[in-house]
């Protein structure tokens, strides 16, 4: 049971998730965790790790509809991608129930450090914007999937600072086209990761519910101006990175203080 207190926490840390869901279709659970553990102030990581992939998935698919309208979602590749992150989503959520909560936060804050870099690398870069399946790219594509699925089920995440990189990475899209099919992969993560936890019994499915009402709102603003800053070359890059390395040095600070004390 959750305080008052908690409960406005919750709503507002929710409409934070919701909005960098919608801006760069990532940062859901990435921020949920520690919002939830530093700022709502769930004691358990786990429990944190297993009711945010509930709130994180649904605010997915909210989101995913609004970029949906934008006509911005490139279905056939997306739906590859995330089918092909299943199986590995699974595993990866088995595995990481089995490794420290401190620890997992910490090892996640370094990959997202390494990710940050990468995309600032590649900021210029502008992509192509028709991008279609094909028998060149559909072993990437499921390569990349099974990959960016296991490291999602692992952290506990929906993944989409992982999988934005890896849909550019596989197919040469643009940032925006790969933050609008993130978001079907995200889902999909999310959803399975979450019904890993709550087989466990990890999920507060009552914060998971007032992290979900937050994000409505926040989505929609930061889908708008996902919008607008993908018509300035190389904008959405640099936002997505460094809302990843401000992430990251927070996450990677409070764990390291906490298994050191």
């Amino acid at each position: 049971m959750i305080s008052a207190v908690q409960g406005v926490l919750s709503l507002f840390c929710g409409a934070m998730v919701g909005f960098s869901l919608g801006l760069v279709g990532g940062g859901g659970s990435v921020l949920a965790v520690p919002l939830m553990v530093y700022v709502v102030g769930v004691p358990e990581p786990h429990i944190a790790i297993g009711s945010s992939a509930i709130a994180v998935a649904t605010n997915a698919a909210i989101n995913l509809a609004n970029h949906a309208r934008g006509g911005t979602v490139i279905w056939p590749i997306a739906a590859l991608f995330a089918t092909a992150g299943i199986v590995g989503a699974f595993i990866g959520s088995l595995l990481g129930k089995m490794v420290d909560g401190q620890k997992l936060l910490a090892l996640f804050a370094l990959v997202m450090m390494v990710i940050a870099m990468l995309m600032l690398k590649t900021r210029a870069r502008i992509g192509t914007p028709d991008v279609k399946m094909s028998m060149a790219n559909v072993p990437a594509v499921v390569g990349f999937g099974l990959a960016t699925g296991t490291l999602s089920g692992f952290f506990g995440i929906g993944g989409g600072f992982l999988i934005v990189p890896a849909l550019m990475a596989a197919t040469g899209m643009p940032i925006m086209n790969a933050v609008s099919s993130s978001l079907v992969a995200v889902t999909t993560f999310g959803l399975t990761t979450a019904a890993s936890y709550a087989w466990s019994g990890l999920v507060a499915w009552d914060l998971a519910g007032l992290f979900i009402a937050g994000g409505i709102a926040g989505g929609l603003a930061g889908t708008r101006l996902a919008r607008h800053l993908s018509e300035r070359r190389g904008a959405l890059n640099v936002v997505f990175s460094v809302v990843i390395a401000v992430v990251a040095l927070y996450m990677l600070t409070r764990s390291l203080l906490h298994i050191w004390s």
